[in-house]
């Protein structure tokens, strides 16, 4: 008989001791607080066969809120768990005035007598728990409850099982408030440094929101950067035609743009800025100082090169560009790549917004263009023709009784007829591209309309982006017109090739030509300035070649894209 109550105390011990050895793995396996409250009490209900408990974490009277719960009865779950968040019960009075300090038998909770007394839902027969004290050194930081329905008992054994889980639960506590400790301080230690690097993003993301124009989106962000973050070089280089431009950069506490400035990289230098465009990937100069002709400093720089991705791949398919930051550093921390990251994507995905903003008002004009078309044809072209026709039937009358007044009627009739014939011009320059067509044949086409015979050269099978075709369409049309209007002749020449990286297109006439030191009137009137900045947009560039009494050529050169 003594053997057997050995044996089964001995087995009982072994229990408790398998209970607490699985509560401890439970414990260690989580360093969050809520975590790891949650997971034990789950764990220790399922070892001891009991169906619910609930913890508490109370600091000094009133304050306490509920940790954790598992198998709540529906009377204590209901309105997302308000019975357990509601007014203090008598465990935790108890609590507070010192007069729990180890696991107590049986506690008529009120929460349980008035939820079922005032019938709010089924506690599915739970009238009592155990309450255990967590304690940590000494010092209580909330409470343990455990019970089971129709359980009214809890032995000595069972108690002091409870206790035993109590301590593991107070020095895992501890544990965690010491990690959460350290990992303050070691926050605290960086905290401005990253609140001061954030600062500076919001600063620069603020700005660069803000702006509608290309030209001054790259100058305002190496600005920004070099400025906030107090980087001595910032750059962003551009892809345009097959090679990489550098177009913008801070330098010296100065920014600029650099319109025609290829990247000329220093001999021996890490060449990161095409790595990091070619792989699409952050690139660092690892050992090797960079540095490029651009830059004004003699210093030596080593760098980070991030990719400016574009974030809607339909719109075309090369990337943007390049963002290079340079510094006297070695190497960027994974916070710094992280900074620099983010506000790559912003930046790309301003450049796209600015990208989409030009073809939005491009698409603007053209509609315009096309309704003053139709109201210039319906209307004023309409009645142009109308005082046409009646300036000529007048004329036929008077022809014989008033010959003077013929005379004038015949002038007004010539001059409306030469207003009729520029209305029509003026209505096919409005009408809107149509990329079906192709520039050439559209070109040709307008030039039949307005009465010039044209000739068309293509040397190459030459490839044009959706932009550079509408441009170069525009500025041929432009220079047709003025062939039209000015030139003496009905003929003209286009022509168009590609020299090395470049697209050449030339329109030539051998009309009167002019004199260009004397003409400054004259290309105003021509239209040159309009026709310059049409190029400026494809980063392409205008040049007007005229001899007085041979003609006139008008050349346009466009950066070539490298077919992917």
């Amino acid at each position: 008989m003594v053997v057997k109550w050995m044996y089964e105390e001995q087995t009982l011990r072994y229990k408790d001791l398998l209970i607490l050895k699985t509560i401890a793995e439970t414990l260690n396996r989580n360093h969050d607080m809520r975590l790891m409250l949650q997971s034990t009490l789950e764990k220790l209900l399922e070892l001891t066969g009991l169906k619910t408990g609930w913890i508490f974490l109370a600091d000094d009277e009133p304050i306490y809120h509920h940790a954790a719960d598992h198998n709540l009865p529906a009377a204590l779950a209901r309105n997302d768990k308000e019975p357990l968040r509601g007014e203090a019960c008598f465990c935790l009075r108890l609590y507070w005035r010192d007069s729990l300090n180890q696991a107590v038998n049986i506690i008529e909770c009120e929460r349980l007598h008035d939820t079922a007394t005032q019938s709010l839902g089924d506690m599915n027969n739970l009238t009592h728990h155990a309450t255990v004290p967590l304690t940590i050194c000494g010092e209580r930081f909330g409470l343990l409850n455990v019970g089971s329905p129709g359980k009214e008992h809890f032995s000595d054994e069972e108690l002091a099982l409870l206790e035993g889980v109590a301590y593991q639960i107070g020095t895992a506590v501890e544990r965690t408030r010491l990690l959460e400790q350290k990992e303050k301080l070691a926050v605290d230690n960086i905290a401005r440094y990253i609140v001061d690097y954030y600062n500076s993003t919001n600063e620069v993301t603020r700005h660069i929101w803000t702006i509608n124009n290309l030209r001054e989106l790259l100058l305002t962000v190496v600005l920004n950067i070099g400025t906030y973050f107090e980087w001595p070089t910032v750059a962003i280089a551009v892809h345009q035609g097959n090679r990489l431009m550098l177009r913008a950069l801070y330098d010296n506490e100065n920014a600029r743009i650099l319109n025609e400035s290829r990247l000329h990289l220093e001999e021996g230098t890490s060449d990161i800025i095409h790595q990091a465009y070619r792989e699409q990937s952050v690139c660092q100069s690892r050992g090797t100082p960079f540095a490029f002709a651009a830059l004004q400093s003699s210093q030596n720089m080593y760098s980070i090169a991030i990719p400016l991705q574009k974030q809607q791949p339909l719109l075309e398919n090369e990337p943007f560009g390049v963002l290079l930051i340079g510094r006297e550093l070695s190497t960027f921390s994974e916070l710094e790549i992280k900074i620099l990251t983010t506000l790559a994507d912003h930046i790309s995905l301003a450049m796209e917004r600015i990208r989409l903003y030009d073809e939005w008002q491009d698409l603007l004009l053209s509609e315009e263009r096309n309704r003053l078309a139709l109201d210039l044809h319906d209307s004023v072209n309409q009645k142009l023709f109308s005082l046409s026709l009646t300036a000529q039937g007048i004329k036929e009358l008077l022809r014989d009784e008033n010959p003077l007044v013929a005379d004038g009627i015949g002038d007004i009739q010539k001059l409306s007829q030469e207003t009729l014939s520029e209305m029509r011009t003026l209505i096919w320059q409005l009408r809107p591209y149509s990329a079906e067509k192709g520039m050439l044949v559209s070109l040709k086409e307008y030039a039949s309309k307005i009465g010039i015979h044209v000739t068309l050269q293509m040397k190459d099978d030459v490839q044009f982006t959706e932009k550079v075709e509408k441009t170069l369409w525009r500025i041929g049309q432009e220079a047709i017109n003025n062939v039209s209007k000015h030139a003496r002749t009905n003929r003209a020449t286009i022509t168009i090739k590609s020299i090395e990286d470049q697209i050449q297109m030339s329109i030539i006439d051998h009309g009167c030509g002019f004199v260009l030191e004397q003409a400054e009137t004259k290309l105003a009137t021509l239209g040159i300035s309009s026709m310059s900045e049409r190029a400026a947009q494809v980063n392409g560039r205008l040049k007007i070649n005229s001899t007085e009494g041979k003609g006139t050529i008008v050349t346009v050169m466009v950066p070539r894209l490298r077919e992917n």
